[in-house]
């Protein structure tokens, strides 16, 4: 009754379902993260992130940060 009705451990998982769990819908979504700021956040948090970006060498990730908090005002 395990071939019928038993978790997803025969579909192509490189050996790995041998030593791991059957397959399930989690292993086939990809999350991601959604961030929502406002002016005053940008404000808060600009500069912070400027220095940040440009200490790791993204230069255009601060710039971008830059223009964000001109136009926040």
């Amino acid at each position: 009754m395990d071939y019928a009705a038993g978790p997803s451990h025969i579909l192509p998982t490189e050996g790995t379902a041998r030593f791991g769990s059957g397959l399930n819908i989690l292993d086939f979504v990809k999350l991601t993260s959604i961030v929502k700021t406002g002016k005053t956040d940008i404000k808060q948090l600009g500069k912070a992130a400027m220095k940040i970006a440009y200490a790791e060498g993204l230069d255009a990730h601060a710039q971008a940060v830059a223009k964000r908090m001109e136009n926040a005002g």
